[in-house]
């Protein structure tokens, strides 16, 4: 799993069917102390994420396996927004 921060929404007006009905939000990666550690990233939203908020991502399979059909061509889904991030040390 990875963190990331929500940064703004997509639009798409055509889409695969196995991701219709679906929202999609661009994601900043963050690292545990909050720096940006990447370039933003599109993902498919399940936990109805708003703009601002730290949010789990995961990538790759796991994220086509974490939508109701299997297959689809995610390549990062949210699957959590963390209550709190403390990081070691």
């Amino acid at each position: 799993m990875h963190l990331g921060r929500v940064i703004g929404t997509v639009v798409a007006t055509a889409k695969v069917a196995s991701l219709k009905g679906q929202r999609l939000l661009v994601v900043e990666p963050l690292d545990e102390s909050g720096q940006v550690t990447g370039p933003a990233i599109v993902a498919v939203d399940t936990v109805s994420a708003a703009p601002g908020q730290v949010v789990f991502f995961v990538k790759g399979r796991e994220a086509a396996n974490a939508l109701p059909e299997r297959f689809n061509p995610s390549d990062a889904t949210i699957v959590g927004i963390p209550d709190e991030v403390t990081p070691d040390g």
